[in-house]
């Protein structure tokens, strides 16, 4: 008897040829005429006047919505799969509730502060026919960089990025690859290198922001938009491209990858906010959870508090150790107590992965 084939889900990210940037964009002016005609909606009833009696508060579900807005898709003629109307209403109300709001933020069509083009759908709207994505009776040529008629789709959208190019995402079910390897790894987070592991290999800190800044501000200087758009995506793609491969290189080499709990939020409200920003911890993060779980491997994120200060090899934590801000200076130290000269961040990354070790010996709760 053969076992289950056992999957995961992973979003695809393809972009969509610049032909069809007209539809998509009517398309994406419907979307935002959903969204606006429920906050209008919404709002009203939040607070609706009484005779008499004074306001009344009235919540209206997605489910409430939902007739109101299919005749708003009819009266108006609107190219969008109704299904798409419907995840746009339900979209609106996940919001709601996160923000403990009635009435958001309007989505702008044109301007300065138009919002980007997003058109989601859910299972089913969205499928493979022909070589092409087919979408609301309309066909969209895609560059298929990973074989898309192999899958089924499920839930996804059409996202449009600042430089006006559209993207197709859609989620996908793929079958768990068995990894075979047998390494476990720590990896600590900082700023001279973006990620140190315990084993020596290192992603270095390219600055890919400061390398481009002075560039960056003559074009925002000169106001040449396209320019500074331009030069945002190079960052951001840069920084992507070397963070895909450091982790890629991570998961096919560790079955158990332990990770230090650094918070980006936390940091981004200091004057190392910069720096903290460019580094892209949460982008490494999520890349080793999904790329681990992808691999049948095991990702985790521990406390890492004194992990720099105490020596991997005994557990001392010694006066000579690096403490504080006045301790980043301090790349490599010996232990009193036992002699053991450490790498400041290599050291840590031990710790870290000794805490990996701790905690699945105790147990993973369950969150």
């Amino acid at each position: 008897m053969t076992s289950p084939l056992v999957t995961v889900l992973k979003t695809l990210k393809v972009r969509v040829k610049d032909k069809h940037k007209p539809i998509l964009e009517r398309m994406a002016f419907e979307v935002n005429q959903v969204w606006n005609a429920a906050n209008e909606e919404t709002a009203y009833y939040a607070h609706l006047p009484i005779p008499e009696m004074g306001w009344l508060h009235v919540y209206l579900s997605a489910y409430d919505l939902a007739k109101s807005q299919a005749a708003l898709r009819k009266e108006r003629g609107f190219l969008i799969h109704s299904q798409t109307v419907q995840e746009v209403t339900e979209a609106h109300e996940k919001a709601r509730k996160q923000f403990k709001k009635s009435k958001l933020r309007w989505r702008i069509s044109s301007g300065s502060k138009r919002s980007l083009g997003w058109i989601p759908f859910k299972k089913g709207a969205a499928i493979w026919k022909n070589g092409q994505v087919r979408y609301a009776g309309h066909y969209f040529k895609v560059w298929d960089s990973y074989g898309l008629a192999q899958y089924e789709f499920r839930s996804g959208s059409f996202s449009q990025d600042a430089r006006g190019r559209w993207y197709f995402n859609v989620v996908v079910e793929v079958p768990v690859i068995e990894s075979i390897a047998q390494g476990q790894v720590g990896i600590d987070l900082g700023f001279k290198d973006t990620a140190t592991c315990s084993n020596g290999l290192k992603l270095e800190s390219k600055q890919f922001y400061r390398e481009l800044e002075s560039k960056l501000g003559i074009a925002q200087r000169a106001k040449q938009k396209k320019r500074v758009k331009a030069i945002h995506a190079k960052i951001k793609n840069r920084r992507l491209d070397a963070i895909h491969q450091f982790t890629t290189q991570v998961v096919k080499d560790n079955s158990l990858i332990v990770i230090g709990n650094v918070s980006s939020s936390a940091l981004v409200k200091t004057k190392m906010a910069k720096s903290v920003l460019d580094a892209g911890w949460y982008m490494l993060k999520t890349q080793l959870k999904y790329k681990a779980s992808a691999r049948s491997g095991v990702c985790l994120e521990v406390n890492e508090s004194y992990t720099t200060q105490a020596c991997s090899c005994c557990g001392c934590i010694s006066p000579n150790s690096p403490k504080g801000r006045i301790g980043l200076r301090i790349r490599e130290w010996s232990c009193p107590e036992c002699g053991a000269t450490h790498d400041r961040d290599v050291n840590a990354a031990k710790n870290i992965l000794a805490l990996g070790h701790e905690r699945l010996a105790a147990g993973i709760p369950v969150l």
